[in-house]
């Protein structure tokens, strides 16, 4: 019996560091979204932020800016329409994380919109440290398909072979 109480702890235990260790791993969500709706809030005073239609002046005005990377603009483009939908969470405080997932389910595009992983000056054990889904992802975002590559190494090779198509376009 005693034996069993501490095996049950020691599996609990380990539930517990498990779900830890795969949450700081976890990717973060609407990444692109969140940074869109947190700008638009530094921008705004107090008093500001609890007024919907200063809200949505602050939003057009965000948007309107013409530093904004390509993927801002592309959720810019995606909230245009939806000012007022966005207002409304953001009067009464709510976190830039659960505005971006309630708009989600409106277009469920927003969320997809992420900032491509950054490779530049990255050497290969630095590339090595990704996981192959994310190589993958470095080469769609660079429109290039890796025909034929099985391991990890092939997939590294065409990621350094495409970096001069590394950027911040579509």
């Amino acid at each position: 019996m005693k034996s069993y109480t501490v095996f049950a702890w020691f599996a609990l235990l380990c539930v517990v560091f498990v779900s830890g260790a795969a949450e700081k791993a976890k990717i973060p969500e609407c990444e692109v979204c969140v940074k869109v709706v947190t700008d638009v809030k530094e921008t705004m005073t107090k008093e500001q932020s609890r007024n919907k239609p200063e809200i949505e002046k602050a939003l057009g005005d965000y948007c309107a800016r013409e530093t904004l990377s390509a993927r801002e603009k592309k959720i810019c483009y995606y909230i245009d329409p939806m000012k007022r939908d966005i207002a409304q969470p953001i009067s009464l405080g709510m976190d830039p994380l659960k505005v971006c997932k309630r708009i989600d389910k409106t277009n469920p595009e927003i969320c997809t919109v992420k900032f491509p992983i950054k490779t530049e000056k990255m050497e290969p054990k630095d590339l090595s440290k990704l996981r192959v889904k994310q190589l993958k992802q470095i080469l769609a975002d660079r429109g290039v398909e890796c025909k034929g590559c099985l391991e990890k190494e092939e997939f590294i090779k065409r990621v350094e072979e495409t970096e001069h198509m590394s950027g911040d376009e579509f």
